[in-house]
């Protein structure tokens, strides 16, 4: 499977996945949100830049749910909710982010 940005084709895994993080750019998750039905708004930016630097500043580490509600409910300075974060991600916001923002896909189990 493969994805075409600017003439460049770009390898995806059978879920949508990037195979290659070095591959990644924000043209490219433009893209992959369009594809998926989104506009990327500062607040998505915000939560694809944030799991970007967990993963690749932080020993890969790949946040589930809670504390991604955590953690940007710290940045934005306010309660945020599930609710807030399916708005912003509908197909699982962990790993629908995840996806646009050109990470492995997660292969933890569940939201907790």
């Amino acid at each position: 499977m493969s994805l075409e940005v600017d003439g460049v084709s770009i390898e995806l895994t059978e879920t949508g996945f990037l195979t290659n993080l070095d591959d990644w750019n924000e043209k490219i998750a433009e893209v992959i949100a369009a594809d998926e039905g989104i506009e990327l708004t500062q607040d998505h930016w915000d939560v694809i830049n944030y799991l970007r630097d967990e993963y690749i500043n932080n020993n890969a580490n790949q946040p589930n749910n809670r504390s991604m509600l955590k953690d940007m409910g710290d940045k934005w300075g306010k309660k945020v909710t599930s609710k807030m974060m399916f708005d912003l991600f509908p197909g699982n916001p962990s790993k629908q982010a995840g996806r646009i923002g050109g990470l492995p896909e997660s292969r933890r189990k569940g939201g907790y």
